[in-house]
């Protein structure tokens, strides 16, 4: 690959930023994996970025996931995110990459607008926000941010939010690999790209996790969002102008 320096240095980024605005790395990732190669392969080697990703949350979070979320949101979330990975195979990678920027613009500037939108901490919207992050996560790659909002509604602290979103994170994402493998979308002469991005995700993990301690979670959170809008923009430009 052309410029993997590059390209390593903006997963880091894309995974302190991922760990530390609680959205996680794909956020950023996705968009930023795109001008490297093409939309499929970004998902099939996204999908197996977050899987190290996740394990690596998932160990330093580990203390205090909440079970009950786990099954509530994390049982649709796979189910769906099956359906939208199978899906995406018969969309256009254009119309997929569209549909990326318009969902990061969307994103970002609800958050930043409607700083206290808050959901009610029902079963039913943990159901329907597993079914809605699921299936965007299988179709763009991405569905953090949507289940950042449900899980927000139940006021977890720090750690647990975190590890909650992992564990559930890390079942969408072995599910959606499996899927995205017999797409095609993982190719044999990208998988060189695993274990740098595994190295990537630790110490990506471990620098948003010290970030934690220092900065206010709501000051970086403001950082992260602003970062996403001004990257949906570029997403935007890059496709209609390509």
């Amino acid at each position: 690959m052309e410029y993997l320096y590059l390209f390593i240095l903006l997963a880091l980024l894309a995974e302190i930023l991922g760990t530390v605005g609680g959205f996680g790395s794909s956020l950023f990732f996705v968009p930023i994996a795109s001008y490297f190669l093409d939309f499929h392969s970004v998902l099939g080697i996204t999908a197996l970025f977050h899987v190290s990703s996740n394990l690596s949350k998932i160990a330093f979070f580990r203390k205090g996931f909440d079970k009950r979320l786990v099954i509530s949101i994390g049982i649709p979330s796979v189910v769906f995110v099956i359906a939208g990975a199978f899906l995406s195979k018969f969309i256009e990678t254009k119309v997929l990459e569209i549909l990326l920027s318009i969902f990061l613009l969307v994103t970002s500037l609800t958050f930043l607008l409607f700083k206290n939108l808050a959901l009610k901490p029902t079963v039913f919207n943990s159901i329907s926000g597993g079914v809605f992050s699921g299936l965007i996560a299988g179709l763009l790659g991405t569905g953090g941010a949507i289940r950042g909002i449900v899980l927000a509604a139940y006021s977890l602290r720090i750690e647990s939010f975190i590890a909650t979103s992992a564990i559930i994170d890390l079942a969408i994402d072995s599910s959606r690999s499996v899927v995205y493998t017999l797409n095609g979308y993982v190719h044999s002469h990208d998988l060189y790209l695993i274990p740098i991005l595994l190295v990537v995700s630790v110490l990506g993990t471990f620098i948003g996790k010290r970030i934690l301690t220092k900065v206010s979670e709501e000051q970086f959170k403001t950082i992260v969002l602003i970062l996403v809008l001004i990257t949906g923009l570029v997403t935007l430009f890059k496709v209609i102008s390509g």
